[in-house]
């Protein structure tokens, strides 16, 4: 019997939504806890809650951060500098880490290897995507947004959770993404967005774009899909043992706005 991991990835995937939705299908909230208090940064909690989303009971997994590190949709807006330049040019000055630091804090926290190892590929995966999209290399690559706390949480409590599981087959079908154009600091930016063009690119993942204005598939999520994919395809017959669904902040009207996490058992033959 093989257990596996599906992400279905109907309504996109994001980090906060991958946590959650990891959480809900089987993964220790105490761990990720214990985890979490021995990271090497200051100026966060977590908050994880039961939520209704699309009428449906889910898991919501949120950074708090405090008012020095304050931002807005990070996720959205770390590869391009959004808002608040000015206003928090100081401040944000210090959340500006480069590979090699990110790479520091992992290893100084509790997480086993697996886990800071995973982190650490999913950061390697922004940091190329980032690189390519500006025309550098990855050791020149300062983080923006998602070398602050934020980030740094989100994709250590993805590992963590993962890790925790303790299942190395994940199956990612497809990812599901939106269209248009999101704002940023330089102007209109098409999606998918660069890095997450990158990333799908160079990891050879589906891409189906829905009727969606908006952006369902961000930086951290992508690199979360690839890190963790084995393979693109379900098996014919499997069951369900488990299923984790992770709410999104996000809300179009379109989508569920759910990330959901099945832990599958293929014990048929194919």
């Amino acid at each position: 019997m093989t257990r596996s991991l599906y992400l279905e990835c109907s309504a996109g995937i994001s980090g906060d939504m991958t946590v959650a939705a990891l959480l809900d299908a089987g993964a220790s909230e105490e761990k990720l806890r214990s985890v979490l208090d021995t990271l090497p940064v200051q100026g966060f909690s977590i908050e994880v809650r039961r939520v209704q989303k699309a009428g449906q009971d889910a898991c919501d997994f949120n950074v708090v951060l405090d008012e020095v590190h304050e931002s807005h949709d990070h996720d959205m807006e770390y590869l391009y500098g959004q808002a608040h330049e000015h206003e928090h040019s100081h401040e944000r000055h210090h959340e500006h880490r480069g590979m090699a630091e990110i790479t520091a804090i992992i290893d100084g926290c509790a997480a086993t290897e697996g886990a800071k190892d995973l982190a650490k590929r999913i950061f390697n995966i922004i940091a190329n995507a980032e690189a390519k999209a500006h025309e550098t290399t990855v050791d020149q690559v300062h983080f923006h947004e998602v070398g602050a706390v934020d980030s740094i949480v989100d994709v250590l409590a993805a590992a963590v959770c993962f890790d925790d599981l303790g299942i190395s087959d994940v199956i990612v079908t497809r990812l599901n993404e939106g269209q248009g154009t999101v704002r940023c600091q330089h102007g209109a930016l098409p999606v998918p967005v660069p890095a997450v063009c990158n990333i799908v690119e160079a990891h050879q993942i589906p891409l189906k774009i829905l009727n969606v204005q908006g952006e369902l598939v961000t930086p951290t999520g992508a690199a979360i899909a690839a890190a963790l994919r084995t393979t693109d395809k379900l098996p014919k017959m499997f069951t369900v043992e488990r299923i984790g669904l992770g709410a999104g902040k996000r809300v179009y009207p379109e989508t569920s706005g759910l990330l959901r996490a099945l832990i599958i058992n293929d014990q048929f033959e194919n």
